[in-house]
């Protein structure tokens, strides 16, 4: 089985968590979308969204997020047995429908400097033409995605954006709040898919200096984050990247690529 996918990416971060916690092996295949390597031609064929992750399972490759996540469990149970381990509930389901219908694309943009921001948008749309040149039968998928680029840029000048990306998390921050008020995770006192959904959406906030807005005061939701910390699957999926200072390490290692590429004009 293999996985494409990086630690940059909050899906990404969803379906490590799923695999760490059914203890699958994978192997792993880094694709840094900061940098424009999900816009290099070997991966633009298998997936021309050029969205991570990807699982692929010999013949059998899959895009979505939850589709990957469910797909996981199936092998989880079959390889480890009924016995050991059960498919989610529909409680777990819907739990994970509702976190993943948040996007965090615009919610994590507005909450970068401009500086940096536009720099590596500009940089992406100089990868995504030069890997037109490159790969003419893939011009038109590359058109696509160029366009996305500037979709994206034209929705940053809009607040509204931003506000309505704060609305929906609240939401879901809220009845989060309510639900950890009676059970230890939020589908009951045992920890499942849901929880993967929701822990790198609290890891984001986490990033983006944003903890004693969106988690500290929520009482219940900072107590959660506490306990969520501490499985091996965070440490080794999340926080080995970005706890402390490593996120720094992480970071720097990313911006210094996409500015020496910048100035060498090597995309």
């Amino acid at each position: 089985m293999q996985l494409y996918h990086h630690p940059y990416s909050l899906d990404s971060q969803k379906v490590r968590l799923a695999l760490e916690e059914s203890s699958i092996d994978y192997t792993s295949h880094h694709v840094n979308p900061i940098t424009g390597k999900n816009m290099d031609p070997s991966f633009f064929r298998l997936n021309p969204s050029a969205r991570l992750p990807v699982f692929q399972n010999g013949s059998h490759i899959i895009f979505d997020t939850i589709d990957i996540i469910q797909y996981i469990e199936r092998i989880a149970v079959f390889t480890l047995g009924s016995e050991k381990v059960t498919l989610s509930s529909q409680e777990v389901i819907e739990w994970m429908q509702r976190i993943q219908a948040w996007d965090p694309k615009y919610f994590t943009l507005f909450h970068i400097p401009e500086k940096y921001r536009f720099t590596v948008s500009k940089f992406i749309r100089r990868v995504v033409i030069a890997r037109m040149a490159d790969s003419p039968d893939l011009a038109s998928s590359y058109h696509m995605k160029l366009d996305e680029v500037y979709e994206t840029e034209d929705k940053l000048r809009d607040p509204d954006v931003l506000e309505q990306s704060k609305e929906e998390l609240n939401e879901i921050l809220d009845v989060v709040e309510r639900k950890l008020n009676e059970s230890t995770y939020i589908a009951g006192d045992e920890f499942t898919l849901a929880d993967v959904v929701l822990i790198p959406v609290l890891a984001r906030i986490v990033l983006l200096d944003l903890e004693e807005e969106y988690i500290r005061s929520r009482p219940n939701v900072a107590e959660y984050w506490n306990v969520v910390q501490q499985r091996p699957s965070y440490k080794k999926v999340i926080g080995k990247y970005f706890s402390g200072w490593r996120k720094y390490k992480t970071l720097l290692k990313t911006w210094c690529f996409v500015r020496i590429r910048s100035m060498l004009r090597r995309y």
